[in-house]
């Protein structure tokens, strides 16, 4: 068979047949209720928001129209209706019949579309949540000659449409009736539509009503006239109880116009963990969008929830929570913005109420503070930091200290700072979280302010120093002692210092704790790797034990001639130290204090059993 026979003629091809994709219309409820829903409540607001676009949709073309959403529920059914646009036969073919086909994209509602709640067009399918059937009556007001309609569908994917004698609906507008399914009766019951109507549509623009009893409450609450600040303070706090459950330290307005948000901030009244992610309440263009929004305030504003209403923020598909793009980002930079203003007022005419907050919030402020020069100049008299001097602001504590010393940790502040507050030397604790950088950043933002790392020569500096010709006189036993702590890389130092009754000082630093650190695995690991743990010696000071030669007992310790027992004493002496200095104990330590205690106890009973 040749090439030309082989292969069929151009003109024998047919071109494929065009097929339709088939919907389950049941596994669609089902993947609705599992993974794009978080509940199936959200029908409600699907039913709200069908209602408030139309009446929005016939506002457009008739400013005078009446506004009006009534729901009933009644008999495990629900019964909505409203004033709006209505529909013709074709636009229920079109548009109630066909997936993903949203009334908002039809022909001259394009450029008003940024007026509707619904974006997705998945409209009426979310209520198959909760029913069997639905029943959709409907008169439009852009035709109005054409009689009323009635799409009625089942959950298993069959619809049927048929026109009404006018009588039936005599007024544009639509009414939906849901059945309620199997297992779903309760999100029908009156108590619970009430609940879920007022929960969602409380801020919505028009006349909403379950039966006779308002849904709507508005003015927003942050909008409302008051007669003092007082009462208007007071006011957003009842509020805050009924919305969150806590009465908030204070409320911060989030008024941004550019970015089409109105809403207020409340404070809490108690500490929270910086990594927990603060959820908040926004409403899309009155109707309430999600009670879980994380991503609305910069991650340093956790010590605030928020309720708020925009008309610029985007939805995703399941419209529970926000889109992140630009627009977003831009919303949060600017609340941040307003939350960052409301400090700084605070700082410059209510320094109670902002002591209030610190005392609550400060970890947040000094979040801010570290990445925000201008924030934490303004807060500096305020922030509270651990001090050798009590708890100041570094503000104080920097006009008491030529040099401001901090630590890197609260082991080594706890390490030095009763010696180093004896001898005058002015210490900040920088082991809690931030503090450590807001101390190094202070000189910027206070010209001329000297900062530095305390190290255990700074210490060692600051303390006396011991008479030569007495040091001389203890040189048998500081010589028993060093050898002792060598196998510990501790050296041993006398000075004369205060208080009198710390006998002794365990002194170190970061690098001299690398290098404990490395030489105890140098002499675990095998030959392999204690060569290269070796080539990594470093040069860094050892760690010290500074021995008080004002403390009586150490005199005493001092005047000892048996080698073995002044190493003893010498051990229990570091290992106090350590004690004191509440550092963790590495295995060496540990078995140095037991050999110590056994020490002790085995020469202050000696000769016991002789009768001695």
């Amino acid at each position: 068979m040749d090439s030309q026979t082989s292969q069929p003629s151009q003109a024998s091809q047919s071109p494929p047949s065009p097929h339709t994709f088939q919907v389950d219309l049941r596994g669609l409820v089902d993947l609705l209720s599992h993974h794009l829903y978080s509940s199936p409540k959200v029908y409600l607001r699907e039913l709200l928001q069908n209602a408030v676009d139309a009446v929005t949709a016939r506002r457009a073309v008739e400013p005078d129209a009446p506004a009006r959403i009534r729901l009933y529920a009644a008999d495990g059914g629900l019964r909505l209706e409203d004033s709006g646009v209505g529909l013709t036969e074709s636009d229920v073919h079109a548009l109630l019949a066909t997936i993903g086909r949203s009334s908002k994209r039809a022909e001259g509602l394009q450029e008003a579309r940024s007026q509707f709640l619904g974006q997705f067009g998945i409209g009426l399918l979310a209520c198959f949540l909760v029913a069997e059937r639905i029943r959709v009556v409907s008169r439009s007001a852009r035709a109005p000659g054409a009689p009323p309609v009635e799409w009625t569908a089942s959950d298993d994917g069959s619809y049927t449409v048929r026109t009404l004698p006018a009588a039936e609906r005599p007024e544009p507008g639509t009414t939906v009736y849901l059945t309620a399914r199997a297992g779903a009766a309760e999100w029908l019951a009156p108590e619970r539509v009430r609940a879920l109507a007022r929960d969602f549509g409380s801020l919505l623009p028009y006349d909403v009503r379950v039966g006779d009893e308002p849904v709507t409450d508005l003015p927003a609450p942050w909008d409302r006239a008051h007669a003092s600040p007082a009462g208007r303070r007071a006011a957003l706090a009842r509020h805050c109880r009924e919305l969150f459950g806590f009465a908030p330290l204070d409320s911060i307005d989030l008024d941004v116009p550019l970015a089409g948000v109105r809403g207020v901030a409340y404070v809490l009244p108690s500490a929270v963990s910086p990594a927990q992610r603060a959820t908040h309440r926004v409403h899309l263009k009155g109707m309430l969008l999600t009670e879980r929004a994380e991503q609305l305030l910069p991650d340093w504003a956790f010590f605030v929830r928020c309720v708020l209403d925009t008309d610029s923020l985007r939805p995703t598909a399941s419209r529970e929570s926000l889109y992140e793009d630009e627009t977003l980002a831009a919303v949060r930079e600017a609340l941040g913005e307003r939350i960052r203003s409301w400090l700084t007022g605070l700082a410059a005419g209510d320094p109670e109420r902002l002591a209030a907050f610190l005392a609550v919030h400060h970890l947040g402020v000094k979040s801010l503070a570290r990445h925000d020069r201008e924030m934490l100049r303004t807060m500096l008299p305020w922030l509270p930091f651990e001090t050798t001097d009590g708890r100041l602001s570094l503000e104080e504590f920097a006009q008491r200290h030529p040099v401001v010393h901090f630590t890197r940790t609260v082991e080594e502040y706890r390490q030095v700072a009763p010696i180093a507050a004896a001898q005058g030397v002015g210490v900040v604790n920088g082991g809690y979280t931030y503090d450590s950088e807001l101390v190094e950043a202070l000189a910027l933002v206070r010209p001329g302010t000297v900062v530095a790392e305390l190290d255990a020569d700074t210490v060692t500096a600051h303390l006396d120093g011991v008479d030569p010709g007495e040091e001389l006189a203890l040189s048998g036993f500081l010589a028993a002692a060093r050898a002792t702590l060598d196998p510990l890389g501790c050296d041993v130092v006398l000075r004369a210092f205060h208080p009198l009754s710390v006998p002794a000082l365990h002194l170190d630093d970061r690098a001299a704790r690398h290098e404990q650190a490395r030489a105890a695995a140098e002499e675990e690991a095998d030959d392999l790797w204690a060569g290269i743990l070796g080539s990594l010696r470093g040069t860094a000071p050892r760690a010290r034990l500074v021995l008080n030669h004002l403390n009586p007992l150490v005199r005493r310790i001092g005047a000892l001639s048996d080698p073995e027992l002044i190493g003893t004493a010498t051990e229990s002496l570091y290992g106090q130290a350590l004690l004191m200095a509440q550092r963790p104990l590495r295995p060496a330590d540990s078995a140095l204090l037991n050999r110590a205690f056994i020490g002790l106890l085995a020469w202050a009973t000696h000769g016991e059993g002789d009768g001695r």
